[in-house]
């Protein structure tokens, strides 16, 4: 998967480039477009192609692997360390809703790159517990796997705004937050909360950035130090749906301890929420009953 990234990386820049330059088999006037965008293909992709086989042979013939085991001994192996570090996860869990509050789908971005590397650490968990070896992080077992981010940072949807919606649902007192509330609650439950990014909105909202972006963060410093001393325990290759609600997916992945680490981390993510929240809803309030937001609370 780096691999393939990589090469995505390389290869659009160096057809462009020929493009740009004009390097390129040229036909005559009143040829149809189709036949002349084939031909103009031709050479950029002959040199791609080239330098391709090129790199090949060299990782053949002098170090009798290939392009793709090198990379993946050079680059993969040492982020794989890395992603099971402490800084690792909060980096990893920081940039999901960080790429989020700018409008780009950081939960897609983080997982397309991350998925290769956290399935690795979740099937050398399920090898070491099948090896009969007592499955504790001194045997080699991996906190920070797929279930870890499924299963606890992306719960309820990026950024875990079930605390958000649990305030609208219940707290609102403008009529905006309440009808938000009322349309988000259930699919938060399983996992999708676009109605609440957009809606509210959280997406280039700096009044609900700090939450959104630090409670993903909170939420691994809290699983991370629960599996690190034992309280819960690690995760197989057990993959849990990251559409099943909280609570059952957390009992259906490692019991009921893994359950009640998702009740803690849902309790919390109301609580950091709501002072922003409840100044949103004020704010929202104001502006419902026609009234200037700056008369009240000028010293936020």
């Amino acid at each position: 998967m780096i691999g393939a990234i990589i090469v995505g990386l390389i290869v659009p820049p160096i057809y462009c480039w020929f493009l740009k330059k004009n390097i390129r088999i040229k036909m005559p006037a009143g040829v149809p477009e189709g036949v002349t965008n084939a031909f103009s293909a031709l050479i950029p992709a002959f040199v791609i192609l080239t330098g391709a086989a090129v790199i090949h042979g060299i990782c053949s013939i002098g170090f009798d692997t290939t392009g793709i085991e090198i990379i993946y001994k050079v680059v993969q192996t040492p982020l794989q360390k890395m992603t099971d570090s402490l800084g690792g996860a909060v980096l990893m869990c920081f940039t999901g809703p960080f790429l989020w509050f700018f409008g780009v789908h950081g939960s897609t971005v983080v997982g397309g790159i991350m998925t290769g590397l956290l399935q690795a650490n979740s099937l050398a968990n399920q090898a070491i517990i099948d090896s009969g070896v007592e499955f504790t992080i001194a045997n080699g077992g991996h906190i920070v796997t797929q279930q870890f981010y499924d299963q606890f940072i992306n719960i309820t949807g990026a950024g875990i705004t079930i605390g958000l919606v649990m305030y609208m649902f219940f707290f609102a007192k403008s009529k905006q937050l309440k009808a938000l509330g009322k349309l988000g609650i259930i699919p938060a439950l399983f996992g999708i909360n676009e109605p609440i990014l957009f809606g509210a909105p959280v997406v280039m909202n700096p009044m609900l950035a700090i939450p959104f972006i630090g409670m993903p963060v909170i939420a691994c410093l809290i699983q991370y130090f629960a599996l690190y001393t034992g309280i819960c325990p690690l995760y197989g290759a057990t993959q849990i749906p990251w559409t099943c609600p909280p609570i059952i997916s957390g009992f259906l992945l490692a019991g009921w301890k893994s359950a009640l680490l998702q009740l803690v981390i849902l309790c919390v993510s109301f609580f950091v929420y709501l002072p922003f929240i409840k100044k949103v809803d004020k704010m929202n309030l104001v502006q419902e009953k026609n009234q200037p937001v700056e008369d009240e609370d000028e010293d936020w």
